[in-house]
């Protein structure tokens, strides 16, 4: 991957991270099941944390 594509990668998570936050607020609200998008918000996390690490080695070469 470029650090472009990583880019682009990391600005399209982080707007899937939001939206998945805000319905995750709304389920709270009326007390639905919050655990499928938990386990989302956690493996774009974890996704995030992993792109992050490849443009940082990328910019450090």
């Amino acid at each position: 991957m470029t650090k472009k594509e990583i880019q682009y990668k990391i600005e399209d998570l982080k707007a899937d991270y939001v939206r998945l936050q805000h319905d995750l607020e709304k389920l709270e609200f009326v007390k639905g099941n919050l655990h499928p998008l938990e386990k989302q918000l956690e493996g774009i996390e974890r996704e995030l944390q992993n792109l992050n690490r490849r443009l940082s080695e990328l910019e450090n070469k």
